[in-house]
């Protein structure tokens, strides 16, 4: 059979109709159900639906396409599963608190939802599209195991061994108590970096990206092909940014500060309350924010370079000065 040409030759059009449908059915059942249970799940599974339908619509079942649509696959099985899982157990998710009930806002969250999928798959999408698996119409499939292949394959292993890794020891330590009131979770992966997860999805996506790269860079595609899998860089790029300074770190590192600067000059703290900002400040000091690096290793290392090229950036610090008043104020008014 041949391959199924829909809307343009790279399933762009096809994809991102299909993940506005999606996210939009998503969008209508949580609104009106007023509810999380699906918000995350919706989104991890997009992946596996979009990997599953470009590789049956380009009916080119070559060993790279196959491989790579797989590894995709896992990835949203693995997460879509992890996120509604805990959201189970959590009963609701904290992040959508403040927009669930508020129409646009909280379809604003959906809307970027089906940027993030549609953008993040474009690597898959244009690898199992005609315009590039189509050998009988200017396709390209050099033999699967160039060295871009290899190197994809274990960028992502290690990116999803990372990720996986570190949220099952967060959910473990949490659902155990293991880490004492007061302490930052620095056990296991937490111990060389702040964000882990963070950290393995982006080598996943980077993986997946040189992975699908190869029709370009050991076959022959026409100069249109090769742009289009070179733009696909955009995946792991876009990635970047938004677990970098968007949804990732942004929301994560401010907002664990105040926690720990709040409960330590709360009024009638414990002796062990009193230390969480002293004990938290010292995790910051030893612990990189992406990267995996041995305390041992990081702590040393001049502050300006931690705040450069480690990535520790200023946007990411909570002052005591201005961000603890601002901190107390709100939590005496809420008192």
């Amino acid at each position: 059979m041949s391959p199924v040409y829909a809307l343009d030759r790279y399933y762009l059009a096809l994809t991102l109709l299909v993940t506005v449908g999606y996210q939009l059915l998503g969008f209508a059942i949580a609104w009106t159900l007023q509810f999380d249970k699906i918000t995350d799940f919706t989104g991890g599974s997009n992946f596996f639906f979009l990997a599953l339908l470009t590789l049956l619509a380009g009916n080119t079942f070559h060993a790279r396409n196959i491989v790579a649509t797989v590894l995709v696959m896992v990835w949203a099985v693995r997460i879509a599963g992890f996120l509604l899982f805990r959201v189970l157990k959590m009963g609701s998710d904290s992040r959508f608190d403040e927009i669930r009930s508020h129409f646009w806002k909280f379809l604003g969250f959906w809307i970027g939802q089906i940027i993030w999928i549609w953008t993040v798959s474009l690597p898959l999408t244009i690898l199992n599209s005609p315009a590039i698996s189509d050998l009988n119409n200017g396709g390209s499939n050099p033999k699967f195991g160039t060295s871009r292949d290899i190197a994809g394959i274990v960028l992502w292993a290690l990116g999803f061994a990372v990720e996986s890794i570190a949220d099952a020891q967060k959910y473990q330590y949490k659902s155990s108590n293991a880490i004492p009131k007061g302490q930052p979770t620095n056990k296991g992966l937490w111990r060389w970096s702040r964000h882990p997860p963070y950290f393995g999805e982006i080598m996943c996506w980077w993986g997946i990206w040189i992975l699908c790269l190869s029709p370009t860079t050991d076959g022959k595609l026409s100069s249109p092909s090769s742009a289009a899998q070179y733009g696909a860089i955009m995946s792991p790029i876009f990635t970047v940014i938004l677990l970098m300074f968007g949804s990732g770190i942004p929301t994560a590192e401010k907002p664990t500060a105040k926690k720990f600067y709040l409960r330590s000059i709360r009024a009638n703290a414990s002796q062990e309350d009193s230390m969480a900002w002293d004990n938290y400040k010292e995790y910051l000091r030893q612990t990189s924010i992406l990267l995996p690096i041995p305390p041992v290793i990081y702590r040393p290392i001049p502050s300006f370079i931690k705040k450069s090229f480690l990535f520790d950036f200023p946007i990411y610090q909570f002052d005591e000065t201005s961000d603890g008043a601002a901190a107390a104020e709100e939590a005496a008014g809420t008192q």
